[in-house]
Formats: C-alpha cells, sequence, structure tokens
C-alpha cells in the first residue's frame, strides 16, 4: 500500500513556495502533507495531493520540472516511543529509510503519522502491518475523493 508524493524541483529564491503554493490552490488542488529539502540553489518541495495527475499537469504547464514517487503513508499511537516501534521494525527487516515527515489526518483522533520514502515499500509496507501499524492510502488522506 502506497501514496503518490509530487516533488517539485525549483530555484531557492524569495516567492517560489508562494508561487507553487498559489498555481496549486487556484487549480483546485489540496494539499495534505508538505516537507521542503532546500540547499544553497535548489530546493525539493514534497506534497501529497488529491489530483497527482492533475497536479503535475498544472506544475508543467507553469514551467515546472515535477515527479511523482511512491511513499509509505504510516499511523501509529501518539506517544512517546511510538516512532521508534516504527522505525525498528524497518531496521529489523534491513529497509533503509531515505527521509520521512510527518502529516495530519483526519482518520483516528489518537495517532500520529509519517509519510516514508523507503528503499522497498512493498517490504516496508508487509513489515510494518505484520506489526499492525495502520497504513493509508490516498483514499484515507482524502475520504472518497
Amino acid at each position: 500500500m502506497s501514496v503518490k508524493q509530487i516533488s517539485i524541483f525549483m530555484e531557492n529564491r524569495p516567492g517560489r513556495i508562494s508561487a507553487v503554493t498559489k498555481l496549486l490552490g487556484d487549480g483546485g488542488i489540496d494539499i495534505r502533507a508538505m516537507a521542503l529539502a532546500d540547499t544553497t540553489d535548489f530546493g525539493i518541495l514534497r506534497i501529497i495531493v488529491d489530483d497527482e495527475e492533475k497536479c503535475i499537469k498544472l506544475l508543467a504547464d507553469a514551467g515546472y520540472s515535477a515527479r511523482a514517487t511512491a511513499v509509505v503513508a504510516v499511523g501509529f499511537e501518539d506517544k512517546p516511543g511510538a516512532l521508534a516501534s516504527v522505525m525498528e521494525v524497518l531496521y529489523d527487516n534491513n529497509i533503509s529509510v531515505e527521509y520521512m515527515y510527518s502529516f495530519i489526518s483526519n482518520k483516528e483522533a489518537g495517532k500520529a503519522y509519517i509519510m516514508l520514502r523507503v528503499d522497498d515499500n512493498d517490504a516496508a509496507a508487509a513489515a510494518l502491518e505484520e506489526k499492525g501499524f495502520t497504513l493509508l492510502n490516498s483514499g484515507d488522506l482524502f475520504g472518497d475523493k
């Protein structure tokens, strides 16, 4: 089980995030999660949206370089040590985490949620499900859109 993430490559200069989020908002794209990684000259804005194809088309038409990749969305108890339990399952199964970020979901009160980019989504999903962790798909993030 995975979710599609859009990675947008852009120059690291004032107004770029504002321009992208305005473009997507004006285009009716709902952003559920986002993370930004930057260097001196360039950045990567990673977003989870309700319509990946429309999002990529809007971005491409506006001259942005963007691509979709699969990530794993995991829910777990919002308590001390719960994230460590998720990481332990991945470590025990020799799954490497490239990056991760948190997001908000209305799925269940008392839960915390993270997006994981790992070296093997299928193995990560299987290992986490086996240990009782909740995996989410796009429908869970946006309802039945």
